[in-house]
């Protein structure tokens, strides 16, 4: 999480976590043969969990940040329709939506008391936030003013931020009410909370870390049900079928994609001036798919690869190994340049550096994972501005937090011999945690071509 750890007891709950978990602090090597999808909770039961997560990461995660970021008060405001993008992450299920104007408000008292959770909303949350809104006969902002004029507060955070999406939620009408209500001596008082967003949404808990091995281990199993014969048919079936099968199943699963996924296709270029319909999947196609789920409030983000055997054939050529290795190369080099409070852009120019001169050919365009599939906190791109034109070069100063997660997303190229010396690009993506033991992939990664026959 922060700099400072959260407490010693929070890393004696991680390690137990992990260890019920079955992981091994050490990444491991292949991924998992589980089928952890056959161990997917229903909707109350999930509820009931997401639950148990939210009451220790307010406990835990909300006072840590608070004093990190030097705000004793934190408002967030948002409506129906219009959510904040921390919003939801901080009220309880069932809750799907804030109700008319939802006010949250956060007030730190000191370590001894703790963080008191306030609501200026209409309707209340018991058990989560003490209500403050009493008298009904007075409008919301003049009832909310007289709450934080008691509390009397030297900075109070709202969400506003030039860089960050996840930190901008509070909107302009919203804050005007906010100013008009307190005035200008409360409201000149106001900081960005910026960061605060960011390192409540980026932050796992033990209970998070743990049970990721878990979601990852599912979208696993679906990609291993995918790049196999039960799915696909060389000659016939065609990779916009296998996208629709992965939509159809994850929905059956009672599951959620986060984006749309793809599955494309690599091919020799000799085999490819013989065909015309290019999304049919061929013998000897090299397959990749970028595909995501989410389950249990967090999101997964992964790119495999798969050959397809030619007859006669039971594995795929030795060029296309090596890139599959030199990829896998790629990551070691680039997760080796984690270290915590190290900047996004410190982390991908040591990298990339690196990976350039033992002539891996690197792309890496990294992002963190978690409540959102682009989710906040440390980015690591090297792309440039034209190629990702909507990105702020100042997120590359964000640094690296303990307690996170990440989707490790680049790309090697290699050249085939088998394929005339073609180049052959693999898309790499797997989700991975970085803690005090270091970055290590939650479910493992893939060192071998799924092979279909």
């Amino acid at each position: 999480m922060a700099r400072h750890s959260i407490s010693r007891w929070f890393w004696l709950v991680l390690f137990a976590a992990l260890l019920l978990a079955g992981l091994s602090l050490a990444a491991a090597q292949e991924i998992a043969d589980a089928k952890d999808y056959k161990n997917i909770l229903p909707e109350k039961d999930r509820e009931q969990l997401m639950n148990e997560w939210l009451k220790w990461r307010l406990d835990n995660i909300v006072p840590q940040l608070m004093r990190r970021e030097g705000i004793d008060l934190w408002l967030v405001i948002n409506r129906e329709y219009n959510e904040d993008p921390v919003y939801l992450s901080l009220v309880p299920r069932p809750t799907m939506y804030a109700r008319r104007t939802s006010i949250l408000i956060f007030h730190d008292l000191g370590p001894e008391k703790g963080v008191d959770r306030l609501s200026g909303s209409y309707y209340g949350m018991e058990g989560w936030y003490k209500g403050t809104w009493v008298d009904k006969k007075k409008k919301q902002f003049e009832s909310l003013a007289e709450v934080i004029k008691s509390l009397n507060p030297k900075r109070i955070g709202i969400n506003t931020s030039e860089n960050w999406a996840f930190g901008d939620g509070l909107t302009a009408s919203l804050k005007a009410k906010l100013e008009k209500a307190l005035g200008p001596e409360l409201s000149s008082r106001f900081v960005s909370a910026e960061n605060l967003c960011i390192g409540w949404l980026e932050t796992r808990s033990p209970q998070e870390i743990s049970v990721y091995r878990h979601l990852c281990g599912i979208a696993h199993d679906l990609i291993g049900e995918f790049f196999s014969n039960r799915v696909i048919t060389p000659d016939i079936t065609t990779t916009d079928g296998v996208v629709w099968w992965f939509r159809q199943r994850v929905t059956d699963l009672g599951l959620d994609t986060w984006f749309q996924p793809s599955i494309s296709i690599q091919r020799d270029k000799k085999e490819a001036a013989k065909y015309s319909d290019g999304n049919v999947i061929r013998r000897g196609d090299v397959l990749h798919c970028d595909v995501g789920i989410t389950y249990l409030g967090l999101c997964t983000d992964m790119q495999l690869q798969a050959y397809v055997c030619r007859v006669g054939e039971t594995d795929a050529p030795e060029g296309l190994k090596e890139a599959l290795r030199r990829a896998n190369r790629l990551a070691d080099v680039f997760m080796a340049e984690f270290v915590q409070g190290r900047s996004g852009t410190g982390i991908v120019t040591a990298a990339m550096k690196k990976g350039e001169a033992e002539g891996l050919r690197p792309l890496i365009y990294m992002h963190p994972i978690g409540f959102h599939g682009h989710g906040a906190g440390c980015v690591a791109d090297a792309r440039p501005p034209e190629s990702a034109p909507e990105d702020n070069p100042e997120r590359g100063k964000y640094p690296l937090f303990l307690n996170t997660a990440y989707a490790i997303e680049f790309s090697g190229t290699t050249a085939v011999p088998e394929w005339d010396n073609q180049d052959v690009r693999i898309g790499y993506e797997e989700d991975a945690l970085f803690t005090e033991a270091g970055c290590r992939f939650i479910d493992g990664r893939q060192v071998k071509f799924y092979l279909i026959k």
